[in-house]
């Protein structure tokens, strides 16, 4: 019994068990780097496609948009969606695969607290997101020329989104018992509300009813964030924005904190 409290005392310092924790943040990042084809390449080359598509079909034909030529107002959109649809499928992936596969096991049994499962968890969702903001921002920066305004802004939306889709990636997960499920709440939620949220216009050039929904959507908020960061120009006051996006994330992460602490549709 001596060696067991001492084990665990080591094991949790501070009351936080760091070890577990960086375990299981480096785990989700190792599995979907193991696949960077897949989920950082893949995602690459088709934010890489939309670029080119549209600068061959539009150019240089479309007007300045907000004060900016067109292809530089694009970016900021394209980068905060596929950051977003990166961070959501990392965690909604990744848990749903432990249940389907029968081994949630594995993660639920260690001496692992719901806040420890929940950051370990939005690491990877974090990390990759991250990856790919970098990796499209500086290709953009160099093929195209986009400013990059207030990186600071910049940074802290694409975390922040990245946290906030996670954890939604985390809601859908452990909601769901299927994958089919899940494709279902990328299709029909998460790629809506992104496609709704001003990635490739201003939020202005939509009808009064789309654009109060749209004030109501934290996602329009993250892009518009990072808009601003790149550009220097947005359709609301970064503040606002950050207001938003923080509430909705700590709203999320409750909900998501209390399930694993319940152990809701995870334990059998």
């Amino acid at each position: 019994m001596t060696t067991n409290k001492g084990d665990m005392g080591v094991r949790r310092f501070g009351a936080v068990n760091w070890l577990g924790t960086w375990t299981l943040a480096r785990r989700e990042v190792l599995r979907f780097m193991n696949v960077w084809s897949q989920t950082i390449m893949g995602p690459l080359v088709n934010a890489g496609l939309l670029l080119l598509i549209f600068t061959i079909a539009i150019g240089s034909r479309r007007g300045d948009v907000m004060g900016v030529p067109y292809m530089e107002f694009l970016v900021p959109g394209i980068l905060t969606m596929t950051v977003i649809q990166n961070a959501f499928a990392n965690t909604s992936s990744s848990i749903t695969s432990a249940k389907v596969g029968g081994n949630i096991v594995d993660t639920l049994m260690p001496p692992l607290s719901a806040g420890e499962l929940l950051v370990g968890y939005l690491s990877g969702a974090v990390a990759r997101g991250l990856i790919v903001a970098i990796v499209i921002g500086l290709g953009a920066m160099v093929a195209i020329g986009v400013p990059l305004a207030h990186p600071g802004w910049a940074l802290v939306f694409v975390l922040l989104g990245s946290v906030f889709m996670g954890g939604l990636g985390m809601i859908a997960a452990v909601y769901a018992v299927k994958f089919d499920q899940l494709s279902a709440v990328t299709n029909f939620v998460v790629a809506p509300l992104a496609f709704l949220s001003g990635t490739f216009y201003s939020i202005e050039a939509l009808p009064p009813a789309l654009q109060t929904f749209g004030h109501w959507n934290p996602i329009f908020y993250i892009i518009d964030g990072v808009r601003f960061g790149f550009l220097g120009v947005s359709d609301s006051a970064p503040t606002l924005g950050l207001a938003v996006v923080g509430l909705a994330t700590v709203l999320v992460l409750t909900l998501v904190w209390y399930w694993l602490r319940v152990g809701y549709r995870l334990k059998a």
